[in-house]
């Protein structure tokens, strides 16, 4: 039998999964190149945005136009805001069994702690970014978890099982040009009595501080409707954005 590694929310906060020193190799920088690019990596992903970002093809932007800056950009999140993250690793470990579906994954942080658990059956990445699939890929051979993981570009993939038990999209519905659309997808694709964890920001900030974000109040309207008319939120006693919902 195979012995899963430790990876819940304390060992997030110790070294966010060993992720600086994974990132690194990937990268093939020094950890202190990696150290000294992390703090504007932000700035750098937004600095694209001006010549490269046309609404109207926001999945191509993630898929060819923001290459590895995207790793550094979520690199630099989730190592900032660990307690945070810890916080929604703590929801997943309550919820998260059988097959799970992690909808635009990013680095991997939700993925891999889900693979860790002896209640998934395993997990199913899904991101449009090349670099994110092939980074977080390395990370699950790494971490003892190439068995239980592996990375796909999309839903319409058909190795991916009709239902899931457990769905986690994390900082990823308010960059979607149509998320109402994908509320529906999600509820199609989650089996009678699974779990999905949620959450969303749609608004571009005070400064625009969020230039990749939508917030057309149309768009909202519509996302708000069908979460309410498709799920049944599932009260939990996290103080975070992350809500859980159950098919209504």
């Amino acid at each position: 039998m195979t012995t899963l590694p430790v990876l819940n929310p304390q060992r997030f906060l110790a070294d966010g999964f060993d992720l600086s020193a994974q990132l690194a190799r990937y990268l093939d920088l020094s950890i202190e190149e990696l150290a000294g690019r992390l703090p504007n990596s932000t700035n750098d992903l937004a600095a694209i945005h001006p010549g490269a970002f046309d609404p109207e093809q926001a999945g191509r932007f993630y898929e060819e136009t923001v290459g590895t800056g995207h790793l550094l950009e979520l690199a630099a999140w989730h190592l900032g805001s660990a307690d945070y993250i810890a916080d929604t690793l703590r929801l997943q470990e309550t919820f998260a069994k059988g097959r799970v579906l992690d909808f635009g994954g990013g680095i991997g942080s939700h993925a891999l702690a889900a693979a860790a658990l002896p209640e998934v059956e395993r997990v199913w990445f899904v991101d449009l970014n090349p670099h994110n699939r092939a980074f977080v890929q390395a990370r699950a051979v790494e971490l003892g978890l190439g068995a239980k993981l592996s990375c796909y570009r999309d839903m319409a993939d058909p190795a991916l099982p009709a239902r899931f038990d457990t769905i986690v999209c994390l900082d990823v519905l308010e960059h979607l040009s149509d998320p109402a659309d994908q509320l529906a997808l999600f509820a199609e694709r989650l089996a009678p009595a699974g779990i999905a964890l949620l959450n969303w920001y749609f608004f571009k900030g005070f400064q625009g501080e969020y230039p990749f974000h939508f917030d057309a109040p149309e768009l909202v309207e519509a996302f708000f409707r069908t979460l309410q008319g498709r799920f049944l939120e599932v009260f939990h006693p996290y103080l975070i954005t992350t809500r859980a919902y159950r098919l209504a």
